[in-house]
């Protein structure tokens, strides 16, 4: 016994021991976490009892969990996100970690977060969505008790969608000797691109916050896909005690393989700082090697060749999980719109998770990352708010800790702001203010200012920036004229809304032609006044070669901006704030993942050299019989011949001059008599057959299927299977209209993370176990625990056949 003691004792001293001579620990504070919401006099006291407090894990929205506020607000997704709210936990810092510099890296934390260490305010930010870092060494006491407590207060922020609150991105810890890379303290530029060579510069900041004066050397040594070592180099500075410094060396790679949308090809550069031959600090970048270029007549080159802008923009919240961020729900989100065919990412409009640019670095998708919404309280700017000093930190910590990824070509510093666009109250002024600072920290970039406002070019505010990004409808065409020689850009696009699975008759003579039905008709013909269906975007792009592509609004719906069902818009037909909808109608793809019509639309333009055959509307219309019901179909063939139980309704062909969009890029039988059966398709291409799809009449939902898009994944709580519930008859065809609740029962390694059915009128709860089938389809999203195991989950319904799977956690 005695033994065993000793040596347990000398095993912790080994590893402690071991944690004190690494140069850098780097530690994820995802659990541990107490949560209390609402005020609390001392939140952040050492001595304070949290042991009521609700255990939670970050990220953490707290908001999500409802319940929703019925006759709340739409726009921010009724649900409870204005308040304050207080994290705590414990911070484990032996007495071995004397000496060290120990820093809190916050992905983001809404809003105006205060970090406190043992009771002592260690550090604060305002802007809710931009990533900060707290320098905490002085305030903690290795070997003794060490509590973090962190205050979030959305009570002052305000927003056009919904935010989301607390600690909603991850924490890190980060431990380092005194002599150290700075936080994200490396800046890697190609200046000097060629097919047989490139040169990679290397700007390193160095900290010295040692007692001594040193010459530093710092060693680097690129690394290719297959780990090998390519190049190398190094740069020797004398740094003062307590001083900082940037420490620059320029290696040239030979042969260089470029990162681009077909090849995301990655480096990475591994770091370190010695000091009389000792190694005291180790730092790992990734980059890429491509060149981009902009030009006004032929719009985008990717390593000097053209490259259509195919992209979307995209809200920060991931639906039933709210805006806590999970790595794995931002990588289906990429999957989905890539098999879409898309290329690129818009982050409107705010800084975004890490996570995100490292995953588009990784899957080939460009981006246009983009700092702000309004120069507001949206963005966390308040009437006491020293804008000068505000935009220098927010800018300055926005660029230098994205300005690694090869996936940015465009910096946008904000979007749709009138006051800017009109130079009212120093606009311009409050513009060149933020550009400036964004070149400071990355001059290798275009720029841009994202307008809604097609008449204020007349103020020519795109003499500032380098690139016209323009909102809808065609609006770029004055500053077009107005200076021909820069680039245009469609910054966001179509605004078409629909309904997953809804469809309503007649069809729309007007495109803002709304019904009080509260859903809107999934033909893709209705959008807002101020917007546009996907053809128009599709048909200016092809007569416009000088554009070099679109972003649409948007790639997945979002909680909140119900248009065209939100707040105002149904008082205005007669209905309540509690009939206003909680989430948008905009998406390609629904609130849970679920692709619209329009999903097959983009795919059979945008990715044509995929065959695509989609027809809509579904088969069942038990009420219309011997009336007219159009069917549409969206393929990337050009021509189509439709079939009603074997009967030829006609070929159909696209119009490539056509005026109206709709029919150069659609196939459209409007006058289709319904009878139950069996609706055909058989698509052509050059004359040749491309494929055929059938489509038949449900009978009633007779059973459930389960399908996860991962059957094994990681443990650590982060990791994500996503389970499509589907309806389908005892013939084994989808039930389109099946609504039934279904039960969940899950058992094993993991939990139950999120529920939904992307149905914007849904106040169910997103964490439950149970979720209504909408339009015959429902998503469970199942969380991994820390352990390994597995995890069965179960699915019942009234009447229906159930249905199980097994997701292994490891």
């Amino acid at each position: 016994m005695k033994r065993s003691y000793i040596l347990s004792i000398f095993i912790y001293i080994c590893i402690i021991t071991s944690l004190a001579a690494q140069e850098r620990t780097v530690s994820n504070l995802y659990d541990g976490w107490k949560f209390y919401k609402g005020a609390q006099e001392n939140g952040a006291a050492l001595d304070l009892n949290d042991n009521n407090w609700q255990s939670v894990t970050v990220p953490h929205d707290w908001a999500i969990a409802g319940p929703f506020i019925l006759d709340g607000d739409g726009n921010t997704g009724k649900l409870p996100w204005k308040g304050e709210g207080w994290y705590r936990r414990s911070l484990d810092i032996p007495s071995s970690l004397s000496g060290k510099q120990i820093y809190l890296i916050f992905d983001g934390v809404m809003a105006f977060p205060k970090v406190y260490i043992n009771g002592e305010l260690a550090g604060e930010w305002d802007y809710g969505y931009n990533s900060f870092y707290v320098n905490i060494t002085d305030f903690v006491n290795p070997g003794g008790k060490n509590v973090l407590a962190v205050h979030a207060d959305t009570r002052q922020h305000d927003s056009r969608w919904y935010p989301g609150a607390g600690i909603y991105r991850k924490v890190q810890m980060v431990v380092v000797n005194p002599v150290h890379v700075d936080v994200w303290g490396t800046y890697v530029t190609t200046p000097i691109v060629k097919p047989h060579y490139a040169d990679i510069r290397i700007r390193t900041t160095v900290n010295n916050f040692s007692k001594n004066t040193d010459t530093i050397k710092v060693s680097h040594q690129i690394i290719n896909a297959e780990g090998a070592a390519v190049a190398s180099g190094e740069a020797f500075r004398n740094i003062i005690s307590g001083k900082s410094h940037d420490i620059e060396a320029t290696i040239t790679l030979l042969n260089p393989r470029r990162w681009d949308i077909n090849d995301p090809a990655l480096y990475e550069i591994k770091t370190s700082v010695s000091i009389g031959g000792r190694v005291v600090d180790n730092y790992t970048t990734s980059f890429g090697v491509r060149t981009i270029r902009f030009d006004p007549d032929h719009g985008f080159y990717l390593n000097d060749r053209r490259v259509q802008l195919k992209g979307v923009n995209m809200h920060h919240d991931q639906g039933p999980l709210g805006a806590a961020f999970y790595p794995r729900a931002m990588e289906r989100q990429l999957e989905i719109i890539k098999e879409m065919g898309f290329n690129a990412i818009r982050n409107s409009h705010n800084v975004a998770a890490p996570e995100l640019l490292a995953l588009c670095d990784k899957m080939g998708l460009l981006v246009l990352d983009e700092i702000f919404d309004k120069y507001d309280a949206k963005a966390d700017i308040l009437e006491s708010t020293d804008f000068e000093e505000f935009a220098h930190r927010n800018v300055k910590n926005f660029v230098i800790r994205d300005r690694n990824h090869p996936s940015i070509f465009l910096w946008s510093v904000g979007n749709e702001i009138g006051d800017v666009q009109w130079n009212i109250n120093n606009g311009f002024q409050r513009l060149h203010t933020m550009l400036n600072y964004v070149n400071k920290y990355d001059p290798t970039r275009p720029t841009t200012l994202v307008n809604d406002n097609w008449q204020s070019a007349e103020r020519r505010h795109f003499d500032y920036y380098d690139v016209h990004s323009y909102n809808y409808t065609r609006r770029y065409r004055l500053a077009r004229q107005m200076e021909p020689n820069k680039a245009v850009i469609i910054s966001e696009s179509a605004s078409t809304v629909s309904t997953r699975g809804f469809y309503e008759f007649p069809l729309p003579k007007q495109k803002t032609d709304f019904t009080k039905s509260l859903q809107v008709s999934s033909y893709d013909l209705n959008a807002p006044w101020w917007a546009e269906v996907p053809d128009d975007d599709f048909m200016w792009q092809q007569d416009e070669p000088y554009v070099a592509g679109e972003f649409v609004w948007t790639g997945f719906d979002y909680l909140g901006e119900p248009t065209p069902y939100d707040n105002y818009s149904i008082k205005r037909m007669g209905m309540t704030d509690r009939d206003a909808s909680f989430s948008s109608y905009f998406g390609i793809v629904d609130l849970v993942g679920i692709p619209k019509d329009r999903f097959y639309l983009y795919k059979s333009y945008w990715k044509s050299e995929d065959t695509t055959i989609h027809i809509l509307p579904h088969w069942n219309w038990e009420d219309k019989m011997g009336e007219k019901i159009p069917v549409f179909v969206y393929t990337n063939g050009d021509c189509a011949e439709l079939f009603v139980n074997g009967k030829s309704q006609g070929m159909q062909c696209k119009q490539p001059k056509a005026d109206s969009s709709v029919f150069r890029f659609r196939l459209m039988w409007n006058d289709i008599i319904y009878e139950p059966g069996e609706l055909k398709v058989i698509a052509y291409k050059e004359g040749k057959k491309l494929g055929e799809k059938v489509m038949k009449t449900a009978g009633k939902p007779a059973q459930i299927k389960l399908t996860a898009d991962r059957k094994t994944i990681k443990t650590g709580g982060l990791d994500l299977s996503y389970v499509l519930v589907e309806a389908f008859d005892n013939q084994g065809n989808p039930a389109p209209l099946a609504n039934d609740k279904i039960n969940i029962t899950l058992e094993g390694a993991g939990s139950i993370a999120g529920v939904g059915n992307g149905n914007p009128q849904s106040f169910e709860p997103f964490q439950a176990n149970a979720i209504n089938l909408f339009y015959g389809k429902a998503m469970i999203i199942i969380k991994s625990g820390q352990k390994a195991g597995k995890v069965n989950i179960k699915v019942r319904a009234n009447g229906l056949k159930e249905d199980a799977v097994e997701i292994t956690v490891q």
